[in-house]
């Protein structure tokens, strides 16, 4: 079996989930449904606040990168 064969089946393995998966949301009770969609919002606010962070985080360490070079650079031309 080559890659192109695998790729397809694996494709066809994709479409076939999310088939089912829509199925499934489909034939869901409304209650249900609704703790889904509790459930992703919070996750997606979760994975937000994550990157906040991680963005936050990365932008103070450069500023005392930043700090700490042109101090250094001060220095080696005094």
């Amino acid at each position: 079996m080559n890659n192109k064969e695998k790729g397809g089946i694996i494709a066809l393995l994709g479409v076939a989930a999310g088939a089912l998966a829509f199925w499934k949301y489909k034939t869901m009770p409304q209650e249900d449904k609704e703790k889904l969609h509790a459930k992703i919002n919070e996750t997606g606010k979760k994975i937000k606040e994550g990157a906040q962070d991680a963005g936050d985080t990365l932008s103070e360490k450069y500023e005392k990168l930043k700090d700490l070079s042109s101090k250094r650079a001060k220095d080696i031309a005094s």
